[in-house]
C-alpha cells in the first residue's frame, strides 16, 4: 500500500490544495494517479475544499479561488476556520513563552487561541494590539475566592497598545506603532494572512502591515503561528521576509514538500499534530 493511501483525509486535501495553488489548477484523473485513490475519493475531497472556499470546481478538476489580495475577513469569520489546527498550534507554541518573560502577541485568531493557553504562565508581561487577546487576560486577571474576587497571584501584566481597530479586532496605526517602537520583547508571536517564500509574511491591511513591521523589529525572537492553509497565500502587503522569522509553528496538514521548503529557509519549523505531540524539523 502506498504512503498516499495511508494519508488522513485532511492531509490528502492539503496536498491537493497545495497542488492547485502551485500549478493553478488540477484534473481529477491526475490526482487519482498521483494519490493512488479512487475517482470518487478525489471528487469528495474537491467538494470539501470547495465548501471551505479555497478551490473552485470546474469540469474535470479544480482551480484556485481568486481571492482579492486586499480583502480582510472579520475576526468571527476567521475564527470558524481550521479550529483543530489552531488549537494544535497554540498548544505547541505555549511552551515558547517563559515564566517572567516579556512577550508580544500580534492580532489573529491563532494568536487568540495561544493567549488562552498563556494565562497560567506566571509573571508574564504581555504587550498586544489584539483586543480579543487582551480580553482573555483581563477575564483571567481575578480569581474567585470564598470572600469574593481577588487578584490572581502571578497574573500577567498586560499592555494594550491602543490604535485604530481593524475588522479582525486588531489595533493599528500611528498610536500603536509609537507604543511598540519604544519597547523590546523576548518573543513575538504573530499570525499571518499569508506566508510564502517569495512574499514572506503578508496581510491585506496596509496599516496592520506597518504595525507588524514594528513588532518584528522590536522582538529578539519572531515566532509565526500559521495553519497549513496560509502557505502559498499572498496578501496585499508584505511586512517581513522569511529571513526575519526564527520559528514557524504550523499543523500536520502542511504537505511534505512545503515542510522541506520551509525547513531550508527557517532556523526552526514545529509541526503540531492532533495528539499533543510536535515534530521539530
Amino acid at each position: 500500500m502506498s504512503d498516499h493511501q495511508n494519508l488522513l483525509a485532511e492531509q490528502r486535501r492539503a496536498l491537493i490544495l497545495d497542488e492547485v495553488r502551485r500549478r493553478g489548477g488540477v484534473r481529477v484523473n491526475e490526482l487519482t494517479r498521483r494519490l493512488n485513490v479512487s475517482d470518487m475519493t478525489v471528487r469528495r475531497d474537491l467538494d470539501a475544499l470547495a465548501r471551505q472556499g479555497v478551490v473552485e470546481k470546474v469540469h474535470g478538476g479544480a482551480v484556485p479561488v481568486a481571492e482579492a489580495t486586499a480583502h480582510e475577513p472579520g475576526f468571527e469569520a476567521k475564527s470558524a476556520l481550521e479550529l483543530a489546527a489552531k488549537e494544535d498550534i497554540a498548544r505547541a507554541a505555549a511552551g515558547m513563552a517563559a515564566q517572567g518573560g516579556a512577550i508580544a502577541l500580534a492580532g489573529g485568531t491563532t494568536v487568540f487561541a495561544l493567549a488562552r493557553r498563556l494565562v497560567d504562565v506566571p509573571d508574564l508581561t504581555v504587550v498586544t494590539n489584539s483586543v480579543r487577546a487582551a480580553d482573555v487576560f483581563h477575564s483571567a486577571q481575578r480569581a474567585v475566592t470564598p470572600t469574593g474576587p481577588a487578584a490572581r497571584p502571578g497574573a500577567a501584566t498586560v499592555v494594550l497598545t491602543g490604535g485604530v481597530r481593524t475588522p479582525s479586532d486588531t489595533l493599528v496605526g500611528p498610536v500603536a506603532d509609537a507604543a511598540i517602537r519604544s519597547l523590546h520583547f523576548d518573543v513575538l508571536f504573530i499570525g499571518v494572512h499569508g506566508i510564502s517564500t517569495e512574499a514572506g509574511l503578508s496581510t491585506p491591511n496596509l496599516a496592520e502591515a506597518e504595525t507588524n513591521r514594528n513588532f518584528v523589529r522590536a522582538a529578539r525572537r519572531v515566532v509565526v503561528l500559521a495553519d497549513h492553509t496560509k502557505w502559498g497565500t499572498v496578501a496585499l502587503s508584505s511586512f517581513a521576509s522569511l529571513d526575519e522569522v526564527d520559528a514557524l509553528v504550523t499543523d500536520a496538514g502542511l504537505p511534505p514538500v512545503a515542510r522541506r521548503e520551509i525547513a531550508e529557509r527557517l532556523p526552526e519549523l514545529v509541526v503540531a499534530d492532533g495528539f499533543g505531540e510536535t515534530a521539530e524539523l
